[in-house]
């Protein structure tokens, strides 16, 4: 259900700290990037807690901390009457560790977001529970929290009924952050995914048919964006950017025509299905919004696995062919890749990398599967015995492959696909073959402003420095970088630096047993310790 908003007026005036947990390093955080580039500290704004943070009423003071660029401070927590956090499950331990320092103040503390809203037992020592998306709870919410300036003696839950529709979600509220610490901005256009992979909690958390956005909207979240900076890039963290095909070929014109008038002062990203590359018409508009990069859950490519885990729409075309698809669009594939499913075999692994070299896809999330919660694999698994847990263990199922051999499975996949040459080898293919099918931007004010020019030349010689002289793979770099610098293609050369290094670092750490297995869930002894 959906209800139209009357906007609480509160009776007193509160101060709120909005406190974003830090994430635990992983292979989606692109940390060893932010050393290369000129302020970057995090990889992308939090955009939920900035949306409930504009949702605040406007007289209440509200201050906004990201613990992936800064730690919230004792002074934070003093000024603040209510504490608000939001985060996922991964982030469990830093939460309720914020929690905690803020009942050392005597703050009230709420917590929302979707690790809360899957898992409300996770958090017993927060005040205020919110369950669920934006809507009638949080407005309940905010009545409590302007009643009771004192910390109630039992834990009050707030659970979403009726949902705020996406069309009166405020713009996110940019002013409290800077957005040049960021690696790339985010934008919400959809909500929810009509697919029901096993291994999901997106359509029982946010519904499968996806709530929208007018396209009107998104374009004023953009303006707002580009008012406080140029990001360069923006990512759609829609579940499913394609999950209302209909409704994205409304959008797409507004996208464009927001382009040509800003001088397409960004790149688009987003994440959709497969089964995308069917639809050309569509393909040619995101093409002409400036649409680069498109995160495709593939999963594996065995196609009696991709069965197992109702994941069929990867086979209503040939991978391969969808893959090259979207490269003839200019679009290059980012890949998620499961490791230990049912279906695996001694082989999964040599067939994976035979497809990552066959694929030519230079960035894939090479993930052991975690079971998490609120999904048809949680369920199974639990019925079945085999949901398992320890400090030392790396993933919470029980494999049907020995464990220690779908660990080295993982391990395997990923130092090969990452290493050096391999890597450069499928980036290289996209330079020559997907590149150059996106369209001719012009040299606008917004691309070539002296700002962005100061950023790209930081970027380029921290990369010629610190991978080129100092690097321990500084010789296949040049191999790859010599000629690029000599033919002028330095946006090319800078895009694969960055990307390139993270992920031939974080592969090597890999290799020394430095970095969890299952981006969804870091190993016991390690959060503690980062805690």
């Amino acid at each position: 259900m959906t209800v139209q908003r009357e906007p609480y007026v509160p009776r007193n005036p509160r101060r709120v700290l909005c406190v974003f947990p830090k994430y635990a390093r992983s292979f989606g955080t692109l940390h060893h990037a932010y050393p290369l580039m000129r302020r970057v500290r995090a990889f992308m704004p939090p955009q939920g807690i900035l949306i409930v943070a504009a949702y605040l009423p406007k007289t209440w003071e509200v201050r906004f901390v990201d613990e992936n660029i800064s730690l919230a401070t004792r002074a934070d927590y003093q000024w603040a009457d209510v504490v608000i956090v939001s985060g996922m499950h991964i982030q469990r331990p830093q939460i309720n560790r914020i929690n905690e320092l803020a009942h050392r103040e005597g703050k009230i503390t709420a917590i929302g977001g979707p690790s809360v809203s899957g898992c409300p037992e996770y958090y017993p020592d927060f005040d205020l529970l919110h369950i669920g998306e934006l809507g009638d709870a949080t407005d309940n919410m905010i009545e409590y929290m302007d009643l009771h300036a004192e910390r109630p003696e039992r834990q009050v839950r707030f659970e979403t009924q009726e949902r705020l529709p996406l069309s009166e979600f405020p713009i996110p509220a940019y002013h409290l952050v800077d957005l040049d610490k960021y690696f790339l901005a985010n934008i919400q256009f959809s909500s929810g995914c009509p697919y029901r992979c096993e291994f999901c909690d997106i359509p029982e958390l946010y519904g499968r048919n996806p709530r929208l956005k007018p396209p009107e909207q998104v374009v004023a979240e953009l303006d707002a964006m580009l008012e406080m900076g140029n990001p360069g890039a923006i990512y759609f963290v829609d579940d499913n950017f394609a999950g209302n095909r209909r409704a994205v070929m409304e959008l797409l014109p507004h996208l464009i025509d927001w382009q040509k008038r800003n001088g397409y002062p960004v790149q688009f990203a987003c994440e959709a299905t497969l089964n995308l590359a069917q639809s050309p018409k569509l393909l040619e508009m995101m093409r002409e919004a400036y649409f680069c990069t498109v995160f495709c859950g593939i999963e594996t490519p065995e196609t009696d696995a991709l069965k197992s885990i109702s994941k069929q729409h990867n086979l209503s075309m040939p991978i391969l062919d969808a893959i090259a698809t979207f490269n003839r669009y200019g679009m290059e594939v980012v890949s998620g890749i499961i490791i230990g499913l049912d279906t695996d075999t001694p082989d999964t692994g040599e067939r994976i990398l035979e497809f990552i070299r066959l694929s030519n896809i230079p960035m894939l999330t090479i993930n052991l599967l975690h079971a998490l919660p609120r999904t048809p694999l949680w369920r199974r698994l639990e019925e079945e015995g085999r949901l398992v847990s320890g400090e030392n263990r790396e993933s919470n199922v029980e494999f049907l492959l020995p464990y220690e051999q779908v660990v080295q499975m993982w391990r395997d996949c990923v130092t090969t696909a990452y290493e050096p040459e391999f890597l450069y080898q499928r980036f290289a293919y996209n330079m020559e073959h997907t590149y150059p099918n996106r369209i001719k931007v012009p040299n606008s004010p917004a691309r070539v402003s002296a700002k962005n020019i100061r950023k790209g030349l930081t970027i380029l010689g921290n990369i010629l420095f610190r991978i080129g002289v100092l690097g321990n793979y500084r010789q296949t770099f040049w191999k790859m970088a010599y000629p690029k610098l000599k033919t002028g293609q330095i946006e090319g050369l800078i895009h694969v630096g960055l990307v390139g290094h993270h992920l031939i670092k974080f592969a090597q750490e890999c290799a020394r047993g430095e970095e969890a297995a299952s981006f969804y869930s870091q190993k016991l002894k390690r959060t503690k310790v980062r805690a």
